[in-house]
């Protein structure tokens, strides 16, 4: 991290964050305060449960009338807010049409809130840093929130203004309203067999 940033009392900008060394860790904006924690460490579980996620929502796209949005993996930035700046990354996303028309191909984050966020847990993951970070995307406008557990093969779903659902490998995941026709088996996200 570059001394400016470290050694300033003040708020710092999204580009601020993005011209100055990360140094092995894992960074965003909140409100414009440095947030940072170490690399996560990543598994095959859970590596594999981010490609599955990017997979099946991509095949849902590609399923959409013109024009579509994109499906995004792997810490996907977004700048959700402006003075003061929050930018954090998503595990998978998915942004709208509009959203995709507007960002330049070279672009570094995204301006606004993606329709959906996944975030899949990982081992070193604390509960009061992702449970934060949920409620700041649903503060900035993000529809839809999937919390995956990959070891204990649970989705929580987040959306504004009503209760967390918890589901479990037995039952089925939906997008609706803001995926439309977006319907999977949440076993199908951990490559479990469907029980009947």
């Amino acid at each position: 991290m570059s001394t400016a940033i470290a050694n300033s009392p003040s708020l710092i900008t999204t580009e601020q964050l993005l011209a100055s060394s990360a140094g092995g860790r894992d960074r965003g904006l909140i409100c414009g305060k440095l947030r940072e924690k170490p690399t996560t460490r990543r598994n095959r579980r859970r590596s594999r449960t981010l490609a599955y996620f990017a997979c099946l929502l991509g095949g849902w796209l590609a399923t959409q009338p013109e024009p579509r949005g994109e499906v995004l993996a792997d810490e996907a930035g977004f700048r959700l807010r402006r003075d003061p700046d929050t930018t954090v990354g998503a595990d998978v996303a998915v942004i709208s049409a509009e959203m995709t028309a507007l960002t330049p191909e070279d672009a570094c984050f995204f301006e606004g809130a993606p329709i959906l966020a996944v975030e899949i847990l990982s081992p070193g993951d604390v509960q009061n840093d992702i449970f934060g970070k949920i409620a700041d995307y649903l503060d900035c406008g993000v529809k839809l929130v999937w919390l995956v557990e990959p070891i204990f093969r649970t989705i929580t779903v987040f959306r504004p203004d009503a209760e967390p659902v918890l589901l479990n490998s037995t039952q089925e995941l939906s997008g609706e309203p803001h995926l439309p026709g977006f319907r999977m088996p949440v076993a199908a996200a951990f490559a479990l067999p469907r029980r009947e």
